[in-house]
């Protein structure tokens, strides 16, 4: 009997992670949800800097990069529609919100069926000896669908974190002004 590959020993190793992965950004999109004071924050932090590696990446391959441009506005358009079809609750437990179903089902579908995609064309096609991040900017397919996932998360972060403020600016104003009556 022959050893397993190397590539197939990883891909069975990761195919666990990616699952739990998956089903926890899926459980993120479609649930109530407490508002975090950190996850926002991260997420504003660790995707513009994935776009600009991405970009740096890419730089030979202009031409693709709008690939990812176009995706990262419609996406931000995305984020800003889900924001207006988010329902907020602020309560006394804390800061929720729920995301729109149907928005989320289809980001999160995207997210596994670009994986799973991308899975099958490295390990089953063998069309890459080896997966790098240069690899990663010749598909302008796969730029394009981290652009919109990116710009999606960017924008829905940024109005999270816009909600959060003007929740607490007007509990704070509300406090201050009980405690001069």
């Amino acid at each position: 009997m022959q050893a397993p590959a190397p590539a197939t020993l990883t891909l069975m190793a990761l195919l666990p992670l990616l699952a739990w992965r998956a089903y926890a950004r899926f459980r993120r999109m479609v649930g109530r949800q407490r508002l975090s004071r950190i996850r926002p924050w991260i997420t504003l932090m660790i995707f513009p800097v994935l776009l600009v590696l991405l970009t740096y990446a890419g730089r030979t391959h202009v031409d693709r990069l709008w690939w990812l441009a176009a995706g990262l506005a419609f996406g931000a358009g995305l984020g800003v529609y889900g924001l207006r079809l988010t329902h907020f609750e602020p309560t006394r437990q804390g800061l929720f919100y729920t995301p729109n179903v149907h928005l989320g089902i289809a980001l999160s579908l995207l997210f596994v069926v670009r994986i799973v995609y991308r899975l099958i064309e490295v390990y089953a096609l063998k069309t890459v000896a080896s997966p790098e991040l240069a690899d990663f900017v010749r598909s302008p397919l796969t730029l394009a669908a981290f652009g919109l996932l990116a710009g999606y998360y960017i924008c829905y972060a940024i109005g999270l974190v816009r909600w959060r403020y003007r929740v607490l600016a007007a509990k704070r104003l509300r406090e201050a002004s009980a405690k001069r009556d």
